[in-house]
């Protein structure tokens, strides 16, 4: 009974595939691959005459049945890669599995060379497990195929869910083997009709042709090329397990549990270790993709670090400096903020060099700025760099080898733009040249974060802005309470041409006069460190009188001591001494009462160095980068923001820069710089 079903079942099957198969040859061209589809179906009729005519078990039925298979592997691998030519991924992950096809049929060619009976049984076992590694694979891949297919496409669909079903028979009757099922036979039989359904859903996908053609995107082709190797890893195990069973005797259960923990550890293994994880991402992006890229997923993943804070990266500059590194799998990196003529160093992610703040050098900022080209830091190391960039990379950048390329920010265009930063790279754990590919994406990439970058700091400077208006608003009050003291003032004077004989108006008088000028000179003293700088041209200073007198004044309010030697600075003599008003002010507010804060002098270069020093409450450095020298914004709750921008102000007027170095709980040090001169007598 069981064998007329599958005589029948079969027969009918290889009908209907043959008459696909015929009418498809007289058929015009069409738009999908035709040559591919029409062999496939006549190797499934030939296939299904074959067990039908001799039986599914003999030889000649199985290389038929492994010949199809990769018949219709080559029709799926011709309908993805039509439009993706240069995606080899896809052609490696369907070689692979044509490859476990193929190594079915040379075990049942195997099987009729005369072997013993343990050594038959061992390669029937193995033949039945790259039977099964064949069907699952096939089926990994017309799922990821009918993901890729969009609905419109029906035809395409119809000839996926076919394959399916094809494929999952032939996975039911490869395990019933495998296990020596009952129903076998039954399954067999199953089959055949099966693939007379099968059949017939292709008879209606032609009908419903259109293009066929499906663009598989990198991430289903990463993940078939992962499920795949999965499946080889499970079924090249199972095999090891059926060879222990035919010869291990006694002891099959130790081997085969060897095998299976020692197998499974060492997947797991490779898997954990994150230099071999990278290693792999890098050989599949070169060897089986046309680029190394995938620009689409990288650019979301770009653009959602940049405009979501979090994940370790709270600023706009840290979240700049993440992204830029996780397009080339770096570690860490360091922005390089515009510091004067300079680059200095600013936000950073994740970075271990142990000297990130070198001294300042200007010619890498002009170089940047200028030319707008990645740097490759080993090229400079080793000296096989252009002359420009040999010139510009400061010596603190070459000694940390960790640093692998700088990446400039230039915003408004590559050539002619502002230099709005510039990115140092860390090292990928897998290290490699850097390429065209390379270049391009950073460079545009570079681009895009330089542009967050300028639209914060603008946002910055209008909120600046914005607080400006809010002091002029705060400054129309102090008008309203002059013009209230006028008026108070000028009431006084009319009265006293009156009421001047009397002593009671006297007593009134003298207590309104002094009311008043208490009021004038507080309002004075809080417009003196507000007011405008006049360009007045600078003249020779006496640094250590002008320090004497601000220690002076400032001793009945806190312990002051000086240090150094007399020293004579170009400068303001007024302005320098507001400038450390501000600055002591600030000192004695941040400090103990009982500790001292030190004034010191010293000649460095062609400058004169100035240094406030207290041993106060510190400033985090995240606020001395982004807050210190803004203006309204003050680390007191009372501060009113101004002190610390006003002084800079100041010095930079006179020519001179302000530098800070402090430390939470240990203390602040400011130093003033400005350009020193031999003496008094010396002209401006």
């Amino acid at each position: 009974m069981i064998t007329t079903l599958v005589l029948w079942s079969y027969a009918l099957a290889a009908l209907l595939f043959g008459a696909l198969a015929l009418t498809q040859m007289r058929r015009p061209s069409v738009p999908w691959p035709h040559a591919p589809f029409v062999l496939a179906l006549a190797i499934t009729s030939l296939w299904a005459l074959a067990v039908a005519g001799i039986d599914s078990r003999d030889v000649a039925t199985r290389i038929v049945a492994s010949v199809r298979d990769i018949a219709w592997l080559g029709f799926m691998l011709a309908l993805v890669r039509r439009d993706r030519a240069g995606n080899y991924a896809l052609g490696a992950v369907y070689f692979v599995v044509m490859a476990l096809a193929g190594t079915a049929a040379l075990l049942a060619v195997a099987g009729r060379m005369g072997l013993d009976a343990d050594a038959l049984a061992a390669v029937e076992s193995a033949r039945t497990v790259f039977l099964m590694m064949s069907a699952v694979s096939g089926l990994v891949l017309v799922h990821h195929l009918y993901q890729a297919a969009p609905p419109s496409r029906g035809g395409v669909r119809l000839v996926v869910v076919a394959l399916a079903a094809m494929w999952s028979i032939d996975l039911i009757v490869a395990a019933g083997i495998y296990f020596e099922m009952r129903w076998i036979g039954v399954s067999i039989v199953v089959r055949g009709v099966i693939m007379t359904g099968v059949a017939a859903l292709l008879v209606v996908a032609v009908h419903r042709s259109g293009d066929w053609t499906i663009a598989l995107s990198r991430p289903i082709a990463v993940r078939a090329l992962s499920a795949v190797a999965l499946i080889l890893y499970a079924g090249l195990t199972a095999l090891a397990t059926s060879i222990a069973a035919a010869y291990a005797g006694p002891y099959v259960r130790v081997a085969q549990t060897a095998i299976v923990f020692g197998a499974t550890a060492g997947v797991l293994t490779l898997l954990s270790t994150p230099w071999l994880r990278a290693w792999a991402k890098v050989k599949v992006a070169k060897h089986l993709f046309r680029h190394r890229y995938d620009y689409r997923a990288e650019w979301q993943r770009f653009t959602d670090t940049l405009g979501k804070p979090g994940a370790g990266a709270d600023s706009l500059q840290a979240r700049v400096v993440k992204s830029i590194a996780d397009l080339t799998d770096s570690p860490g990196g360091l922005l390089l903020v515009p510091d004067g003529a300079s680059l200095g160093p600013g936000a950073t992610w994740n970075w271990d060099c142990a000297d990130a703040s070198g001294p300042q050098d200007e010619r890498l900022a002009s170089f940047l700025a200028s030319d707008a080209r990645i740097v490759e830091l080993d090229r400079v190391r080793a000296g096989t760099a252009p002359a420009e960039d040999m010139a510009s990379v400061p010596d603190w950048l070459r000694a940390c080898t960790d640093a692998w390329a700088i990446v400039p920010l230039v915003h408004g265009g590559a050539m002619g733009g502002a230099l709005v930063g510039a990115i140092v790279l860390s090292r990928p754990p897998v290290d490699r040249a850097l390429d065209w590919e390379d270049f391009d994406l950073l460079r545009v990439a570079g681009r895009q974060a330089a542009s967050y970058l300028a639209e914060d700091r603008a946002h910055a400077a209008l909120a600046d802005a914005a607080r400006f208006d809010e002091f002029n608003r705060r400054f129309a009050f102090i008008l309203h309470d002059i013009k209230n003291l006028v008026s108070q003032l000028t009431l006084v004077a009319r009265n006293a041409e009156r009421h001047a004989d009397n002593p009671d108006f006297r007593v009134d008088m003298v207590a309104t006069l002094k009311d008043s000028s208490d009021r004038m000179n507080a309002l004075l003293a809080r417009l003196s460190q507000h007011g405008p700088v006049r360009g007045e041209p600078l003249q020779p200073v006496d640094v250590a009188a002008v320090v004497a007198r601000v220690a002076t004044a400032r001793r009945a309010q806190h312990p002051i001591v000086t240090q150094g030697a007399a020293a004579c600075a170009l400068g303001h003599a007024a302005r320098l001494e507001q400038v450390l008003g501000l600055l002591v002010q600030n000192a004695v507010e941040a400090s103990r009462a009982e500790d001292p804060i030190l004034l010191s002098i010293e000649t460095v270069g062609d400058r004169v160095s100035i240094d406030v020093i207290d041993h106060g409450c510190g400033m985090s450095p995240g606020f001395v980068r982004d807050q210190l020298f803004r203006p309204f914004v003050s680390s007191k709750p009372a501060g009113f923001g101004i002190g610390a921008f006003e002084a800079r102000q100041l010095v930079h007027a006179m020519g001179g820069a302000l530098d800070v170095v402090s430390r939470e709980g240990e203390g602040t040090r400011f130093r003033i710089l400005l350009p020193a001169v031999a003496s008094l007598e010396v002209a401006a």
